[in-house]
């Protein structure tokens, strides 16, 4: 697995050879180790990519989103048979216990609403309707705080007026980011072994990452943040996109410990993966905001 993130921006073929995909644009060629790449985002739809690349890369885990027209992003790969999956792993998934995810979903929602929190007082906006609706959380939230909650909070970070759902920059932004963190979730809960569309809380039958959608609830306002910094932007344009993107480089602080946002999610899910399945007693889910907010600058933008 590699730790770099490469986003193809402009017409491209990207073919494979010597364990290098080459990328060859009109501004000429280059060649990067497939070992050290972590996320290909093909934000074109002006590219040519080769299946034999595509094949090289799902060899080293490397997750392959791809957008559409509207340069949003539409698919991704996923790994039949990931090195690490068998089928004791997927015997224990299909008989999670039932109180464990019901705790586990508590746990989620807790920190997402904290770190929501967080998020407002580090731009200085009252979080006193929040803090209400966690102090009515009950275990496996069967009163919904955690939606009741997020109508206030996107009301508190955007004004009065903004709706989730309709079409503007900053839904465009939330919902990039969002996908970026989907994805990022969705490859290493596919690393790890699990499938992927068997959630403990979302259970939709059109919606083949569930897991994901679970365990990367508390990870959201890590977006938020980045889109509040930049919630002036008129357009949503490259340098939005390589931002977004860039997020998984931020560095938090993880249960107590210094670390990037992409290994906090590592540790994250696979601590969640083993309490489930039993392998430990409890699990700690504490996330810090730094005060730093990324800049634009992607590792590679091609």
């Amino acid at each position: 697995m590699g730790w770099r993130s490469v986003v193809i921006t402009q017409h491209a073929k990207l073919t494979y050879s010597m364990q290098m995909m080459i990328v060859q644009t009109r501004d000429g060629i280059n060649q990067i180790p497939i070992s050290d790449i972590n996320l290909l985002l093909v934000s074109t739809s002006q590219a040519v990519i080769t299946s034999a690349l595509i094949s090289k890369l799902a060899e080293n885990q490397t997750k392959v989103i791809f957008v559409d027209e509207k340069y949003q992003p539409v698919t991704e790969t996923v790994d039949y048979y990931p090195g690490s999956r068998n089928i004791k792993k997927l015997d224990k998934q299909f008989n999670w216990d039932e109180r464990r995810q019901s705790l586990l979903w508590t746990k989620i929602v807790t920190a997402k609403i904290q770190n929501q929190i967080q998020v407002l007082r580090n731009y200085q906006i009252n979080a006193a309707d929040l803090q209400n609706e966690l102090d009515q959380l009950e275990i496996n939230d069967p009163t919904n705080r955690e939606a009741a909650a997020a109508r206030k909070y996107f009301m508190d970070m955007f004004g009065k007026d903004f709706v989730r759902r309709n079409s503007g920059v900053i839904n465009a932004a939330l919902d990039y980011g969002y996908a970026i963190l989907l994805s990022s979730f969705d490859r290493e809960i596919a690393v790890n072994g699990y499938l992927t569309y068997l959630g403990i809380h979302h259970h939709s039958t059109e919606n083949q990452f569930n897991l994901g959608s679970d365990l990367m609830e508390p990870f959201r306002p890590f977006v938020d943040y980045w889109v509040k910094a930049h919630e002036k932007i008129q357009n949503f344009t490259p340098d939005i996109k390589y931002g977004l993107v860039e997020l998984l480089s931020l560095e938090i602080i993880f249960n107590g410990k210094k670390t990037l946002l992409a290994n906090a999610i590592a540790d994250y899910v696979q601590n969640c993966l083993k309490y489930l399945s039993g392998e430990i007693a409890d699990i700690g889910i504490e996330m810090k905001l730094t005060n730093e907010v990324p800049n634009n600058a992607l590792n590679d933008n091609v």
